[in-house]
């Protein structure tokens, strides 16, 4: 009785979830500046620059939501072959727009499916990266295992995510403007406050960047480096798959 209360339970997160993208994906871009001041396209910067992606390089971006990741990774591999995944049609349709305008159509293939539940066979991909999506996703450890598996030995498994900061006084005033004034400006700017309210309740269960680092390790991945961004309201995480013993 109590798997299936779990398993209903999760169904219903997982549908909730799925609708709440597929409702915000027409200002997702907006409002992600609007709410993170921009900074998000810092963190990705960074990110990009610890990568180190190399030409010709594969990727896989999982929940790439607009795709904004997955065009930086393929601008940055030149001719390298790059993948992004999202469950949201929605998303995905206003990224096409962007491949379309990029010219990047024939390098980037899209698909929609379960990062739970990876479509691809093991060892494909010399990156697999997740933004601000992992948070979002019923079994984190699932998801970094499927990531595990589907990553070239030696590859990179790479998070950057939302995370907890831990110093006062600036947590207190993080957590104001995320709890209590992040969901109002979603309901005055984009019309959507139950949406925008989601984004500070799945942060509450969510890891800190300690935590995600064990949940790397469990998921078989080593040389887990964890860097704090912005006062750690957000945090980068990569871990390598170990190379194959010959």
């Amino acid at each position: 009785m109590n798997a299936k209360a779990n398993s209903s339970s999760s169904s219903s997160s997982k549908e909730h979830v799925h609708a709440l993208f597929e409702n915000i994906a027409p200002k997702y871009d907006m409002m992600n500046d609007l709410l993170s001041f921009r900074r998000h396209k810092a963190w990705r910067k960074f990110t990009m620059r610890k990568m180190n992606v190399q030409p010709d390089q594969t990727a896989l971006d999982l929940c790439c939501g607009t795709c904004d990741w997955t065009i930086a990774i393929a601008k940055a591999s030149g001719t390298g072959h790059i993948t992004g995944l999202d469950f949201s049609q929605n998303m995905l349709d206003v990224g096409a727009v962007k491949l379309q305008n990029e010219g990047l159509k024939e390098q980037i293939t899209l698909v929609q499916g379960n990062a739970m539940e990876l479509p691809f066979a093991d060892n494909s991909f010399d990156y697999v990266t997740i933004g601000f999506g992992l948070r979002n996703v019923p079994d984190y450890l699932q998801v970094l295992k499927e990531m595990e598996r589907v990553v070239k030995p030696g590859g990179m498994v790479v998070c950057l995510e939302l995370s907890k900061p831990m110093w006062q006084p600036f947590k207190g005033l993080y957590y104001l403007y995320f709890e209590r004034m992040l969901p109002m400006m979603g309901k005055w700017v984009a019309k959507r406050f139950d949406e925008y309210k989601w984004l500070p309740d799945s942060l509450k269960l969510f890891p800190d960047a300690k935590q995600l680092s064990e949940l790397f390790r469990q998921a078989g991945l080593n040389g887990v480096q964890a860097y704090p961004l912005t006062g750690g309201i957000a945090a980068l995480h990569i871990g390598t798959k170990e190379k194959s013993q010959q």
